[in-house]
């Protein structure tokens, strides 16, 4: 199932300002899902993205409520789909019609907005995070970086390229264990290869918000350190405006 869930949409030139702030996503239809876009937004200097998915039961904003002030201070877009049942379909076996929704979103935000191809994260909690991680693996010539909050499992594939991979779970977590999700998780990307970094945390089933600082700043920290962009050319006919 995993190697059927490509992804096609990719970061693209963007021309033009566009909305800033929080918003509904509105390709394809969704329902219940968000994008939200710091103020510090600029067309001319393409932004890290972080597609960001809900645990089970749960609702595309939570996920936004504890990144959002993150995303202020470091200039990172979130895009925040819904799941069409109560979670996301790779828990039930198939591939669609989640699949299609994340699909979409990506190619509603690649469309409008600047996004650095270097720089596009897929993270999730719970369910979310189980996605993220076999969404994120079969997709690793979309997805630079994968952030897997308290995940449950993953789903292996044979990645195009091998993104870095952030995982935290909490050692009394209630709902996943630990012993059963993560660190069998961690075992399986070990034997890939995978650049990982692991966070455990005492605490139960949660982001705590030093711990979503954490993977923040740690998928930004490279983006932070690219160079500027070179200016743009002027017209031959268009005369400088300094002096």
């Amino acid at each position: 199932m995993v190697r059927r869930a490509h992804l096609d949409a990719r970061p693209s030139a963007v021309e033009k300002p566009a909305a800033l702030g929080l918003q509904p996503l509105e390709a394809g239809g969704l329902h219940d899902g968000y994008l939200y876009v710091p103020q510090s937004y600029r067309h001319t200097r393409p932004n890290p993205l972080l597609l960001v998915l809900h645990g089970s039961g749960g609702h595309a904003h939570h996920g936004l409520g504890i990144l959002q002030n993150l995303a202020d201070e470091t200039g990172l877009i979130l895009v925040a789909p819904a799941s069409a049942d109560y979670t996301w379909d790779v828990v039930f076996g198939r591939s669609a019609p989640d699949l299609i929704t994340v699909n979409k979103a990506l190619g509603q935000v690649f469309s409008t907005y600047a996004v650095d191809p270097a720089h596009v994260a897929i993270g999730g909690f719970s369910d979310g995070a189980s996605y993220a991680l076999s969404l994120g693996l079969a997709n690793g010539d979309l997805f630079t970086h994968i952030i897997a909050f308290s995940p449950g499992f993953v789903l292996l594939a044979e990645e195009a390229d091998r993104p870095r991979v952030f995982v935290s779970h909490g050692t009394r977590d209630e709902i996943l264990s630990l012993e059963a999700c993560s660190h069998r998780v961690l075992e399986q990307l070990e034997r890939m290869g995978l650049d990982v970094q692991y966070v455990e945390f005492d605490g139960g089933h949660r982001i705590p918000p030093e711990v979503a600082r954490q993977a923040v700043e740690w998928f930004i920290e490279a983006a932070q350190s690219a160079p500027e962009p070179p200016p743009r050319p002027l017209p031959a006919d268009q005369p400088s405006r300094e002096g």
